[in-house]
């Protein structure tokens, strides 16, 4: 019997730098959000159920935004991530008001995830081909208790309007994840070479750097994995006002713990998304060809 994954998708972020809420901007020609192409991507490749990482202060606003459109093909969960969420109720400064990053927001997950499930942002297109890639993987024979990501080459999901966050991956020889790095405001110099500032000096990347967008295939144990390690986060840095717990944090301990692999996993697809509003009639334009190819109908949820 075949696996039926979960998708969950990350869709709690404020869209600061986009200037509103990305997960419910409208790009498709009747409406859609980059989301809707998401939802419909995985379903057709087989996922079975849908949850939403989403903050309290929109939560009625977003269910409202999607209610009708796909409830009838595949079972959905709500969950919010927010600040006092933490392991062991521990004491962190009370004048933070950041949330506490990505891997906690996977976290906030645990209590409606028993199967294995990949991980998506909501504002990140990546093209159907991924989806069946990690549908395939979790329903092969050979990927044990395995992690995997879905990696992208650098030059192809950088933005002209402005810096990006990208998770910098280096791998082994068989495929397998060696490690991985959260690099912050990377983008284009006026040569057009890459680069990111680190400890206040100028790192180059190749444009062929494979990079996280934060594609993820994990199973039921990551809960066990991070609800540990992000004590130990919160030991060491709880009490700073910004401090982020990143996916690649996690995974990077794992792997040189010896306690997982990681598969990084290819698939045919581009992608493409929104950091900047100036983003948004490429992301348009993008679209639009895929529908005139003929790759997603012309009103998605008829």
């Amino acid at each position: 019997m075949s696996i039926k994954p979960t998708l969950l998708i990350l869709a709690a972020g404020m869209g600061s730098r986009y200037g509103g809420l990305k997960q419910m901007d409208e790009f498709g020609p009747n409406g859609e959000t980059i989301l809707d192409y998401s939802i419909y991507d995985a379903i057709q490749e087989g996922f079975g159920k849908i949850v939403f990482v989403i903050r309290e202060s929109f939560k009625e606003d977003f269910k409202k935004f999607f209610a009708g459109k796909f409830e009838d093909k595949v079972d959905i969960e709500y969950v919010t991530q927010d600040i006092t969420m933490v392991p062991n109720d521990y004491k962190y400064n009370p004048e933070r008001e950041k949330p506490w990053g990505t891997a906690h927001a996977v976290l906030v997950a645990q209590d409606v995830i028993n199967e294995p499930f990949a991980v998506i942002n909501a504002d990140d297109f990546y093209g159907r081909d991924s989806y069946r890639v990690l549908y395939d993987y979790f329903n092969s024979d050979d990927i044990a208790n395995n992690y995997a990501l879905v990696g992208y080459e650098l030059e192809k999901t950088l933005s002209d309007h402005g810096t990006v966050n990208r998770g910098v991956c280096q791998t082994t020889e068989d495929g397998y994840l060696k490690s991985i790095k959260e690099c912050l405001k990377i983008g284009y110099t006026d040569d057009r070479q890459i680069s990111y500032t680190e400890d206040g000096e100028e790192v180059f990347l190749s444009p062929d750097t494979p990079v996280s967008m934060n594609m993820w295939a994990f199973h039921p144990d990551y809960f066990d994995y991070c609800n540990a390690s992000f004590s130990q986060f919160l030991k060491e840095r709880g009490q700073e006002l910004k401090s982020e717990y990143f996916i690649p944090l996690l995974v990077d301990e794992l792997i040189n713990n010896g306690e997982k692999k990681v598969d990084v996993l290819k698939c045919s697809e581009d992608w493409f998304g929104v950091t900047y509003k100036e983003d948004k009639p490429f992301v348009m334009q993008r679209l639009n060809a895929l529908i005139e190819a003929g790759k997603y109908p012309q009103k998605l949820w008829s």
